[in-house]
């Protein structure tokens, strides 16, 4: 039977940590503000802009929002990003994905100064990641190796799988885990004999984005296992899963991260220690 991870409560220790950093910040007489802008009325946007603000007063951070009109031009956006780029006051500026068809995604997160890019998204911050450089990482792949370091997991020499290849996750997380020491190996869509790929991870990260796919069959005995993934399986319900049929993994893991309450918690809290130790 494993033992659950518990991103809630890592979460909560991380956002307390920022919160001492920011009240020595304020007695040495710096500020520490987040910019975040959205474009348009995306109602999974308007929740994470809301949580973002929320994590921002919990560690005492001021929090500018910008919530702009869906038919905002992209110039004007660009406009305001370079406002914002230019006051010394601004530590950290996101702009919250997606943003309307009409704007060039890539153009707007090339546009954020890389050393205000909390998000960790801009393709220098992606760089320096590559080479090892000191830099902003995408938030959710640095909060997973604060919820396996917190947990007293060993990384270094450790087989690890990561399920994924996207920008925001499976790319930097593989980067990360390497860092780290491991041992690392990326599967993807077109991986043949995915089961014997995952089933030598000592660390296995899913970020598949396939509700339950994985299930005890791809898992090693003992093995750590991180779920990334999150999904409403039916619209009716309020009950989530990830990307784990978990019921059927927990049982052959040793660590586990549930869905809800494990990775995504780390998102923000790692969102606030960017903004914080950037």
């Amino acid at each position: 039977m494993a033992t659950i991870i518990d991103g809630k409560a890592i979460s909560m220790q991380i956002k307390d940590e920022c919160k001492e950093k920011v009240a020595k910040l304020k007695s040495e007489g710096k500020s520490v503000a987040l910019a975040v802008i959205q474009v348009g009325e995306d109602p999974a946007s308007s929740v994470y802009v809301n949580n973002k603000k929320k994590a921002c007063e919990y560690i005492g951070a001021e929090s500018l929002s910008y919530h702009l009109p869906e038919e905002t031009s992209e110039e004007e956006l660009l406009e305001l990003i370079d406002k914002l780029n230019k006051d010394e006051k601004v530590n950290g500026i996101l702009v919250q994905l997606p943003v309307p068809k009409h704007i060039n995604e890539d153009l707007i997160i090339r546009s954020i100064d890389p050393d205000k890019d909390v998000d960790g998204f801009h393709p220098i911050n992606v760089g320096r990641l590559s080479i090892g450089e000191k830099g902003f990482v995408s938030c959710t792949p640095a909060g997973i190796i604060e919820l396996l370091k917190r947990s007293g997991v060993e990384i270094a020499g450790k087989e690890c799988v990561v399920i994924g290849r996207s920008n925001i996750v499976g790319k930097p997380m593989s980067m990360l885990m390497l860092r780290e020491n491991a041992t690392v190996t990326i599967c993807h869509s077109r991986t043949k004999d995915l089961k014997e790929v995952t089933k030598r991870a000592d660390i296995l990260i899913v970020a598949i984005g396939k509700p339950k796919m994985i299930d005890a069959s791809y898992v090693k005995e003992g093995a750590v296992v991180i779920d990334v993934g999150i999904h409403r399986p039916d619209p009716d319900s309020k009950k989530l899963c990830g990307d784990v049929d978990y019921d059927s993994v927990e049982p052959v893991a040793s660590l586990i991260t549930p869905v809800p309450g494990g990775v995504g918690p780390m998102t923000i809290a790692m969102l606030m220690s960017n903004l914080v130790n950037g």
